[in-house]
């Protein structure tokens, strides 16, 4: 995460930016380029974005984070979390069909934490000749429908090669005498668990 994004310049610009590259630096360069978006922005300012990309025959990818909340800004709801933001009971937009609506052939679900499937897909849409859609759908941690999961420890036979801290989590933390995961951040999503190549990483009380 913390190496991945190359340009950010305003919520729901990285789909325009996307396109606006393509048409500065052809599609082989565009073959690379995925447009990271959340679902509640996507609603906000991307959808107009994905119209241009499929209007002008664009190769690019787009990844929108579906996490059923606006995590950004306080949990606040959107058109496909079923409430309206005063909590009412609202019509749901499958954000799946939306993007179908708007012309898009090649669109793809999977979750996040499925990593090894999340890579197979982006290669093969980033692969692609036309624009394509990635939906990565998992609900945000933090919701109270959510359920609570036991922290995660790290045990003596970790050899500190530092993977876990690839991922960004804030919860994972380096000291002198090796790797180290805050409880009291740790949310037991056990994505570090599937990182680790040493099996190091255990449930508390494991």
């Amino acid at each position: 995460p913390h190496e991945g994004i190359d340009m950010c310049v305003c919520m729901g610009a990285s789909i325009s930016m996307a396109t606006g590259l393509e048409k500065a630096r052809g599609k082989d360069f565009a073959r690379k380029l995925v447009a990271v978006i959340g679902d509640s922005t996507f609603f906000h300012s991307g959808i107009t974005g994905l119209v241009d990309m499929v209007y002008n025959g664009a190769t690019s990818t787009v990844m929108i984070l579906d996490n059923s909340t606006t995590g950004m800004t306080g949990h606040q709801d959107h058109p496909s979390t079923g409430k309206n933001l005063k909590g009412d009971v609202a019509a749901v937009i499958d954000i799946e069909t939306l993007v179908r609506g708007l012309g898009v052939k090649n669109v793809r679900t999977v979750d996040p934490f499925d990593m090894k499937a999340l890579e197979v897909i982006l290669k093969e849409e980033t692969a692609r000749e036309e624009v394509s859609v990635i939906i990565t759908q998992r609900p945000c941690a933090l919701l109270p429908q959510v359920p609570v999961l036991p922290a995660l420890h790290i045990n003596d036979t970790c050899t500190s090669c530092g993977m876990c801290m690839k991922l960004g989590c804030p919860a994972i933390e380096r000291h002198e005498n090796g790797m180290w995961i805050n409880e009291t951040l740790c949310n037991g999503c056990g994505l570090c668990v599937k990182v680790c190549k040493f099996d190091s990483i255990k449930k508390a009380g494991e």
